[in-house]
């Protein structure tokens, strides 16, 4: 009973997964959405498997799988925009397939139960910029929030410039804006994380998918609570997240809360078992 329950989430995580990859499965009658979502939802248990069983690279594992599978397999292979700009073109010509149903279950939906969990384990943008130095921030958290929303009207208004302009092939134009749009995101999310020390930098100030993933994350049924009777507010939860969540509040309202990527630093990092 207690290895059931110290195995819980993985294998929750498994079984909402696996609902999931058979329901699309028997409603949309395509194969590949049982195998999809099977296997992001087995990397991601298998991920949270390992972090129980205190592996140190857990979740670079499930980043790997899950972001490389998306990328290269569906992206460059399979020629499926999954960036913001694929979900406005499926969205545009009324179609509830890939990108729409990618977004509805990791960015929209999803995040009332994981919250920002895709950030932390499954974006491949995110997946390049962890490699870097600066997986602590050493500067103070700018107040450039307000870029986010920038970018993502910027990505709805080319979509929907090109419906307007009834431009042809657009489907060969979304392949294009995968690609040049992936090396604008690595370069920029780069750049910004060796200006501002910090390798999460972009993902604070510039992805246009947060704008999905913040307010639905405010309401996450996962989310790291802190035991005050144990906390002896050192604050070095605070210092090692990447993020800048104040983990000691477990109000809705906390600083930063629904920046949470669930990467579990601070859990790490408490020096006693608080969190």
């Amino acid at each position: 009973m207690n290895t059931l329950k110290k195995y819980l989430h993985p294998i929750l995580i498994f079984v909402i997964f696996e609902a999931v990859a058979i329901t699309l499965w028997l409603t949309k009658h395509n194969l590949f959405y049982l195998f999809n979502f099977s296997y992001i939802g087995i990397s991601i248990a298998l991920g949270i498997f390992l972090y129980i069983r205190k592996y140190k690279h857990a979740r670079r594992v499930v980043q790997l799988l899950v972001g490389l599978y998306m990328l290269v397999y569906l992206g460059f292979i399979k020629g499926e925009n999954m960036q913001i700009e694929g979900f406005w073109y499926y969205l545009f010509t009324g179609v509830f397939e890939a990108a729409t149903i990618h977004y509805a279950v990791a960015k929209i939906f999803g995040p009332l139960i994981f919250g920002r969990g895709w950030c932390g384990y499954a974006c491949w943008t995110a997946m390049v910029l962890d490699f870097l130095p600066y997986k602590v921030p050493q500067k103070p958290r700018k107040k450039l929030g307000w870029i986010r929303y920038i970018t993502f009207a910027a990505s709805l208004i080319f979509v929907a410039a090109l419906f307007l302009a009834k431009v042809g092939n657009i489907e060969r134009i979304m392949f294009w804006a995968f690609l040049i749009g992936n090396l604008v995101y690595y370069g920029v999310g780069i750049a910004l994380a060796f200006a501002f020390r910090d390798n999460r930098a972009f993902c604070k100030y510039i992805c246009p998918i947060t704008v999905f993933l913040k307010p639905m994350s405010y309401f996450s049924l996962f989310r790291v609570r802190c035991d005050k009777e144990k906390c002896v507010s050192c604050g070095k939860c605070k210092r090692v997240c990447p993020m800048n969540v104040d983990v000691t509040d477990n109000s809705r309202k906390r600083e930063n809360g629904t920046e949470c990527i669930l990467c579990m630093e601070c859990v790490k990092n408490c020096p006693k078992d608080a969190l």
